[in-house]
């Protein structure tokens, strides 16, 4: 299938576009570390030279790390933003311009940003249909050109829903959705196998007793019977009219893999077991972990660890999930395990990109965007400097 995301299509909203030239830097190109100097004209990345020499006008970076911005595929911080604390709505463009910022200020300048789609009505475990009017704001926004970095839609489809295909269906190949991912948080299965898992994180987020958590739980396997089938078939007919990347979520068992590979997915979120991890090797299915599960050193869910995953060869994408500043810490965390930087640097900015049908971006090579990064490093820290979206300084 052909990418929405030309790079055409990629400048609308993005109005700006500066010059630079970042000298005497430790370059990380797709294959080395290279000395040298990367400039960018107009936005591109124009020119790749070797050497510590600094040019006139250039900015010395004293031997600094230069990367490529970090793209990120699913981000749950703009619902975050919106909704501070349980029933708590923010103004929406503020909250925005907010989570833009922060996005930046840890080196991201590509984000796809995930909204729900798939509302239920009714008791504290509902959920309010907001994605329509949200993607609204965010496109608006970012057509004004209100934004540091590149924002694209993600649509959370939540099978276990009551409205999931009317929600989809309100939205057009006019807004460019990026990814859609099939989302399937009955209980008892996949994220939420273990039922205590899921009190504890419904509990604390929605404040429910036991008898309103229980009468939860038989509402989500109620509308699992009634709907899941229907749900995640149509929700893959709407991703492919939307032109959207189709992504699974939680993948659990080597069966499941094959019905997403069956579904045309193009990257797993967060497989939950070894098993389905190497499952997607076999599917040629592209894996992709959290940051802060990488970080921690283990899942809060108690599902695979990242870094068994990342031992055994079996993963390719790192998102930062729920904390944007752990998607730089984690690529050095893999530097450090794979002993292999830029490997690990691929796996948040050219892996992504590439799941995502991005081709103009997610590496330090000419022709591509001046989205860049200045790094410097000093034993175990790792502090950014520097963030240019298309040349122009972000954070």
């Amino acid at each position: 299938m052909n990418s929405p995301f030309s790079t055409s299509t990629l400048a609308q909203g993005d109005q700006s576009a500066g010059d630079l030239c970042l000298a005497n830097a430790q370059l990380v190109l797709p294959d080395q570390v290279l000395t040298g100097a990367l400039t960018i004209e107009n936005g591109v990345i124009t020119d790749i030279t070797e050497g510590d020499a600094v040019p006139t006008g250039a900015v010395d970076c004293r031997a600094d790390l230069v990367l490529p911005g970090l793209v990120e595929l699913h981000t749950d911080n703009l619902e975050r933003h919106i909704e501070p604390r349980p029933s708590v709505d923010w103004p929406h463009l503020p909250a925005l311009i907010a989570h833009d910022a922060e996005l930046a200020s840890t080196g991201i300048t590509t984000v796809f940003d995930a909204m729900r789609v798939g509302s239920i009505h009714g008791g504290k475990g509902r959920y309010i249909d907001y994605a329509r009017t949200l993607a609204d704001e965010l496109l608006a926004a970012r057509a004004a050109g209100l934004f540091k970095i590149s924002h694209f839609l993600h649509l959370r489809a939540e099978i276990c829903s009551e409205t999931l295909l009317e929600e989809l269906a309100a939205f057009g190949t006019e807004d460019r959705v990026g990814i859609v991912s099939l989302m399937d948080h009955t209980p008892g299965q996949r994220q939420f196998r273990d039922l205590d898992v899921l009190k504890t994180y419904v509990a604390k987020k929605r404040g429910m007793t036991d008898a309103e958590f229980a009468d939860h739980v038989q509402n989500l396997l109620g509308l699992q019977d009634r709907f899941g089938a229907r749900h995640e078939a149509g929700a893959v007919t709407e991703a492919a009219r939307l032109g959207a990347v189709l992504a699974s979520h939680d993948d659990t068992t080597p069966d499941h893999v094959a019905t997403s590979a069956g579904n045309g997915v193009g990257f797993a979120e967060f497989p939950t077991t070894p098993e389905a991890a190497e499952a997607c090797r076999t599917h040629d299915i592209a894996v992709m972990m959290g940051a802060p599960n990488l970080i921690r050193g283990g899942s809060h869910s108690g599902n695979v660890a990242a870094e068994d995953l990342a031992k055994a060869d079996l993963l390719d994408i790192v998102s930062s999930d729920y904390v944007p500043s752990a998607l730089l810490l984690s690529a050095f965390r893999l530097a450090t395990l794979w002993n292999d930087l830029p490997r690990a640097i691929a796996t948040v900015t050219s892996n992504p990109a590439k799941a995502a049908r991005l081709t103009d971006r997610g590496a330090l090579r000419a022709g591509l965007r001046g989205d860049v990064l200045r790094v410097h490093h000093s034993g175990a820290a790792h502090l950014l400097r520097g963030v240019w979206s298309r040349g122009l300084r972000a954070s």
